[in-house]
């Protein structure tokens, strides 16, 4: 049984703050079953880092980079343009320091 997103998301959340990031819900999406994108923000580097989940053939959760940038602005923009395609998206914003992401499951990086 897979868990709801919101369940998942206020996780993530409360791992962040544990943590001592800042992480916040910028857009909540469907409850149950909306997808997730991750926004990465390190101050000190002044770099950002978008994460997406997707899926392995096995039904294994993943987070992959859907855009190869830095930038914050870029990311942002790809962030507005998948809302305008799925109205159930969540969009969580971290900000860390330390530039860790809190997710759990296994990240592809770039």
């Amino acid at each position: 049984m897979e868990i709801s997103t919101d369940v998942w998301v206020g996780a993530l959340i409360r791992r962040a703050q544990l943590g001592g990031a800042f992480a916040t819900v910028v857009r909540k999406g469907d409850p149950k079953a909306g997808a997730v994108l991750v926004k990465l923000f390190n101050p000190r580097s002044r770099a950002a880092t978008l994460y997406a989940s997707a899926w392995r053939g096995e039904g294994t959760r993943i987070w992959m980079e859907p855009i190869a940038s830095e930038v914050e602005a870029d990311l942002d923009a790809y962030v507005e343009k998948a809302r305008g395609r799925d109205p159930d998206l969540w969009v969580v914003e971290i900000e860390d320091g330390e530039g860790r992401h809190f997710l759990t499951e296994a990240v592809e990086e770039r």
